[in-house]
């Protein structure tokens, strides 16, 4: 009785099965990986390096680039992939670092591929029922404007280089310990409203007032659900969040523009509440925990059938 209470307890030490052994153990190492992993430390982390680039942007006159970003902004997005370096090596040591940069190309955990389709393309249908919902409502839109096609490859690379350095932390490092104690949306929520106010100092400085701001804080939460619903229907996959930020952030340069008219910048109410729009949708639909079809979405089979039989 006692070798076999031992057994229970220590099944390390008594398993028969190699291949047993090697799950277990490498269960047990992702567990206290996640123990180990500190979220508040992280956030604490990513805006203290990034306090110092911010003072410098306001009190120095920083050139702002075409796309109405500074040489700060750039400085301070690395910030999350910094400070997921320093808890990764301090907790996990070299082998942390390592396994967390393998992940950025982590493109095998996404078993289904019609995923694809979503991490491509919702950002390019958001835009266009941003663009739709302005035209229905007649606001002004721009007569004539140019899509700079030739930059696309361009962008995608700088676009590119910019979700890795944010996903890398907020995906890579904060989500999974966050999800086992708060929920997929909680998670999302809680990451996305610092998320939203560590770009402040930037939309600040672009001379955005309290009312954009109050808009573009509910599109940031919205955009983090969307990223996280993307995360744990692609097998945690780091690589299908970075792809679907970036896709996100190309289609903003395309959005039709001229030097009168910016429409994703004149009417935040509309830009970000479309955005806010498809999130509920995907949340009703998923459920909490953004994985599968959730029983929500049976509820909502009836009434999707009874508009398409009109």
């Amino acid at each position: 009785m006692a070798l076999k209470n031992h057994r229970l307890i220590y099944p390390r030490f008594y398993c028969h099965n190699p291949v047993q052994l090697i799950h277990f153990q490498i269960s047990n190492m992702g567990e206290q990986a996640l123990i180990n992993k500190s979220p508040l430390k992280f956030f604490l982390l990513v805006f203290g390096l990034s306090i110092p680039l911010r003072v410098m942007d306001t009190l120095f006159d920083v050139k702002r680039f075409s796309l109405d970003f500074s040489i700060i902004d750039i400085l301070a997005a690395f910030t999350p992939l910094i400070a997921a370096c320093i808890l990764v090596y301090s907790e996990e040591g070299r082998v942390g670092i390592s396994n967390l940069f393998k992940r950025i190309f982590d493109y095998s955990r996404i078993t289904n591929k019609m995923w694809y389709v979503p991490i491509l393309f919702l950002p390019f249908f958001i835009y266009f029922l941003i663009y739709i919902t302005l035209y229905i409502f007649e606001l002004p839109l721009p007569v004539v404007f140019q899509i700079p096609f030739l930059s696309i490859p361009l962008l995608f690379c700088l676009f590119f280089v910019g979700a890795v350095v944010e996903e890398t932390g907020y995906m890579g490092y904060a989500v999974d310990t966050m999800q086992n104690r708060f929920g997929a949306v909680g998670a999302a929520v809680l990451i996305g409203i610092p998320w939203a106010v560590w770009h402040y100092p930037s939309i600040i400085n672009q001379g955005h007032n309290i009312n954009w701001i109050a808009w573009g804080t509910l599109g940031t939460v919205a955009v983090r659900v969307l990223i996280v619903w993307i995360y744990n229907n692609t097998g945690k996959s780091l690589f299908a969040c970075i792809l679907f930020h970036t896709m996100l952030n190309l289609g903003r340069p395309l959005f039709p523009k001229d030097n009168t008219h910016n429409p994703l910048v004149d009417y935040p109410h509309i830009h970000y509440s479309i955005i806010a729009v498809v999130t509920v949708v995907v949340v009703l639909f998923y459920g909490k925990t953004l994985i599968g079809c959730g029983k929500n979405s049976k509820k909502l089979q009836p009434f999707l059938l009874r508009i398409k039989s009109k």
